[in-house]
């Protein structure tokens, strides 16, 4: 990147926030420009200037990730936010994703695992680590099955192929590899795919896959 990546990072424990700022300052093309440790104290800082994404943790005073994000994404319907949290619980999953969020990422991550979900999310694109993506579907294969949407149109065998990649978590470019098929080809698939589940994005789409049997993980 020849213009940094301008990060935001709001979490309540100074710690927390110190050590990954030195992770993030030590990486090319990386930027923490400001810091806060409660949801208000973010919107101020957001009413200043809006970063290129904001790691953004739940439980804080005063205001709560979720709060936060609700508000924030209700202003700036543009911002993107990465959620890094403690809990690997699909309740704050679920809401984080409705509200509009691009990833979610627990505390107990690599930081390569944040560095990968900031650069996908600044491309456009979304990051869940794979621990929670695993607990989901663990969770999700436990409980009653529920009856398939025989709604969605029939995905084409190449598009099922995909979708099961995209439920393992791989990028698009790693898709592409695995297929032995061009990024753009992954992206048009990719697009068909939440086209015809009525999906916003690859979060709901895995949550849908898998209540839905359209893949087998």
């Amino acid at each position: 990147m020849s213009v940094p990546c301008k990060i935001v990072l709001a979490d309540d424990h100074t710690l927390f926030r110190n050590g990954l700022r030195t992770l993030l300052g030590g990486i090319e093309g990386f930027e923490v420009v400001a810091e806060a440790s409660n949801g208000l104290e973010l919107l101020e800082l957001l009413e200043r200037s809006l970063p290129d994404v904001v790691l953004l943790d739940i439980e804080m005073p005063k205001m709560n990730g979720i709060a936060a994000a609700e508000e924030a994404l209700r202003r700036w319907p543009g911002l993107k936010i990465i959620t890094l949290s403690m809990y690997g619980d699909e309740d704050y999953y679920f809401r984080m994703v409705s509200l509009g969020v691009k990833g979610f990422i627990l505390k107990n991550s690599d930081i390569k695992d944040v560095v990968a979900a900031i650069e996908a999310v600044v491309e456009g694109g979304s990051f869940f680590s794979q621990e929670l993506l695993f607990n989901l579907v663990s969770n999700l294969k436990s409980a009653p099955s529920a009856v398939p949407d025989d709604s969605v149109e029939q995905l084409s065998q190449r598009e099922s192929e995909i979708l099961l990649h995209i439920c393992r978590g791989e990028s698009n470019n790693e898709i592409a590899d695995a297929l032995f098929i061009s990024k753009r080809t992954v992206d048009k698939h990719r697009s068909n795919i939440l086209a015809k589940t009525g999906c916003k994005n690859t979060a709901n789409l895995v949550v849908y896959a898998i209540k839905n049997n359209l893949v087998e993980i």
